[in-house]
This record gives structure tokens, sequence and C-alpha cells, in this order.
């Protein structure tokens, strides 16, 4: 069983690793106590886990609720976090957790509030791409904030 990761499923499509727990309440040490911190500066918890029954997926989900700001230790967070996902799932800590999931194809999603600077965007796509030589797609999805131009993402014209 892995150490220090928790997990919370949400989503209508995604579907709980152990159907016998609320969605809210599965965990991947199923330990009693209060729900873990969410986010990228808590590099040994993964926000998120679920299986997406549209695409077939394993989602493992990373969460940024904080704007990126320049100079601060978020791009190193980020880093860290990404390294504790991909050492779950490479070194098999997954696979002996979840044994449903082992032949089953994995996303990473990082879900940001705002569109990550140019700086972020050079570190990101270097992710994509060396977790796409691991055969792990990755994808980065804005889903709250303001555009550079001002407007919710959803309205961005840039």
């Amino acid at each position: 069983m892995p150490t220090g990761f928790t997990s919370s499923l949400t989503p209508n499509n995604m579907t709980s690793p152990d159907s016998t727990h609320h969605p809210t309440e599965a965990s991947l040490e199923h330990s009693p106590g209060p729900v873990s911190p969410k986010g990228i500066e808590h590099a040994g918890i993964i926000d998120f886990l679920g299986f997406d029954q549209t695409s077939g997926e394993v989602l493992l989900k990373m969460v940024e609720t904080r704007p990126w700001t320049p100079g601060s230790p978020q791009l190193f967070q980020l880093q860290e976090k990404l390294n504790a996902y991909l050492s779950f799932i490479l070194d098999g800590e997954m696979r002996e957790a979840y044994p449903q999931f082992a032949q089953k194809p994995v996303r990473l999603r990082l879900e940001c509030a705002t569109p990550p600077s140019e700086e972020e965007t050079a570190f990101l796509q270097h992710v994509y791409e060396q977790t796409l030589l691991q055969g792990i797609a990755f994808e980065v999805d804005v889903v709250g904030g303001v555009c550079g131009c001002g407007q919710p993402p959803s309205q961005c014209s840039q």
C-alpha cells in the first residue's frame, strides 16, 4: 500500500477504485480522519484519482488554485508533485493499490485557476514530451481565473 498518498473522487463519469466507498471517502490509504489538503503545494497527496468510463483511462489530477506568480515556489512545487505522481504510476504503487487499473491507459491532468506564464508553459511542454515517452497522456486545463486579456478563459480571444 502506498504511503503518504490520499485521493478524492467526485465527477459523475468517474468511478471509485473501490465501489464500496463513497467517492469523497475513497483514499489510497483508506485511513480515517480529515480529508487531506489538495494542491501542488502538497507533493505527497494525490488530489484526484479515478477511472473515466468514457475514455477508458485512469485519471490522476493535480490542482493549482493560486494564480501563477513569477518568483514563487510554484514551479518547484509542481515539479515535486509531478515526480510523486510519476513515481506512483511508474514504480508500480498504483498497480499494487489498484490492480484493476494495471492495463489501463493513464492520463495526468493539471487543473489551474489561471493560464501558466511562459516559464510554466515551457516546463509543461517538457513534461508533456517526457510523459508521452512513458505512454502517459498529460494535459493542462485552465478552469478558473482570467486570461491575459482580462477575460475568463472560456471567453478569451487570444
